[in-house]
């Protein structure tokens, strides 16, 4: 069988269509497409200016394989092979999804599903874990962001789509999965074997580390979490107010364009959050603060890493721009672009990049990340036991202040294991005496 150039136009013309949205919504809110019968004369007009030779190409290329390839394959199968490799060559993120992939996508942003709780990304072709989501199996397991996964149940993922990947990674709760990983500087891979749970985290946790200085947890950014960080915020200052506060993004992958905007909100009374830059006019959108803002006089430190990442990015970028906060911690990961989840008609979907993320002042966010004002590498703080000075809390049967057995108690663990968090805390104490010396 050999199609005509007309079929074949007819063909991508139809594809095109479904390309032309009507709204921007950041995933992993699901969008809607605008039908093929409404598009616009000029878009007509694009269609009827398809390159011939090209299309004559595909249509050459697509014969030959019906009549030459070792297996028979249907038609069905070659176009929607060809609509994946034009989605992919793209960028890492727009994907063709079938129906059961834009079923997965959708459970996994509105319910529950099982999985092992890591975000993935394509990386030179490499896929790459972007961040572990907390207290799920990955995170437990010890995976890190910028691991590269080499192997799903020993099939090499070098040929895999990424949501073929994200698909042979989901199953079950309490079915097995084995994946082979490579972390950056080793050079030997290892298999790490992990239970895949219903996966439901909760995005926010809160807790004080000493009297008047607050820790604030967001792992994702999900349709409730600006709701649970207000609360969580009234909780830590209902007996003091709050003298500071530790805002922790790090391996937060990001999430709701819109969550992160009102996140950003808790701490700045005005100005720009972010705005979007694309090709068609609904792309270009801009968010601001407003002046309902609970916590807009707290000294904030916000930690990221290179798991921070999109939404994560966004709260990080207009904290720094605005001048409201102390970025501490590594480069965040640079993922600054926009995807809009389009269904089609036939129950699959697409996943198109189509817009940019800019900061208040202008800056992309895609491949840059945001820098720290501090850099702190994350580690854990020891104690050199040797050339210590003696003093007089070290001496056996000491008498205790009131205040060492109180400090003691309220040291929070978190403390204990995280560097960073405690040089967070520390920068609020100091940032404190230099605005109590000002008065």
């Amino acid at each position: 069988m050999t199609l005509s150039v007309e079929v074949v136009r007819t063909l991508v013309k139809q594809a095109l269509a479904v390309l032309i949205p009507v709204t921007l919504l950041t995933a992993p809110v699901i969008a809607t497409a605008q039908s093929p019968d409404a598009i616009s004369p000029d878009a007509e007009g694009q269609f009827d200016d398809l390159p011939l030779e090209e299309i004559k190409t595909f249509a050459e290329v697509f014969e030959r394989i019906k009549r030459a390839y070792v297996e028979d394959v249907d038609d069905r199968t070659l176009l929607r092979n060809a609509m994946r490799g034009m989605l992919s060559e793209l960028d890492p993120h727009s994907a063709y999804l079938d129906e059961d992939e834009f079923t997965s996508l959708r459970e996994s942003t509105q319910g529950e599903f099982g999985g092992i709780g890591i975000e993935v990304g394509m990386e030179n072709g490499q896929l790459t874990i972007i961040t572990p989501v907390d207290d799920t199996p990955a995170s437990r397991a010890g995976l890190m962001s910028r691991d590269l996964i080499i192997s799903i149940d020993d099939a090499p993922t070098d040929s895999m789509s990424l949501q073929e990947a994200v698909s042979l990674m989901r199953g079950e709760p309490g079915s097995e999965l084995t994946l082979g990983i490579l972390r950056p500087g080793e050079e030997t891979p290892r298999d790490v074997t992990l239970i895949r749970e219903a996966i439901r985290s909760e995005s926010v946790k809160h807790e004080l580390l000493e009297s008047g200085y607050g820790y604030l947890r967001i792992s994702q950014f999900q349709s409730r979490t600006a709701e649970q960080a207000r609360q969580a915020l009234q909780r830590m200052s209902a007996d003091q107010a709050l003298e500071g506060l530790v805002l922790d993004l790090r391996n937060n992958p990001g999430g709701i364009l819109q969550s992160a905007v009102d996140i950003a909100d808790l701490f700045l009374d005005d100005g720009l959050v972010v705005y979007t830059e694309g090709r068609l006019s609904n792309t270009q959108m801009s968010y601001s603060a407003t002046t309902d803002t609970p916590a807009a006089e707290v000294p904030l430190v916000v930690l990221i890493n290179s798991g921070s990442a999109s939404a994560a990015e966004i709260v990080a970028g207009a904290i720094q721009d605005q001048r409201r906060g102390v970025i501490m911690g590594t480069d965040s990961f640079g993922k600054g672009s926009v995807q809009q989840i389009m269904p089609l008609d036939n129950g699959e979907g697409l996943k198109l990049t189509t817009a940019l993320y800019y900061t208040p002042d202008g800056r992309s966010i895609q491949a840059q990340g945001i820098s720290p004002d501090v850099d702190v590498v994350r580690g854990r703080l020891e104690v050199a036991e040797s050339r210590r000075e003696v003093r007089e809390a070290d001496l056996e049967g000491h008498l205790e202040s009131q205040n060492e057995a109180r400090d003691r108690q309220a040291m929070s663990q978190r403390l204990r294991d995280d560097y960073q968090l405690g040089e967070a805390l520390n920068l609020l104490k100091a940032l404190n005496v230099v605005e109590r010396r000002r008065r």
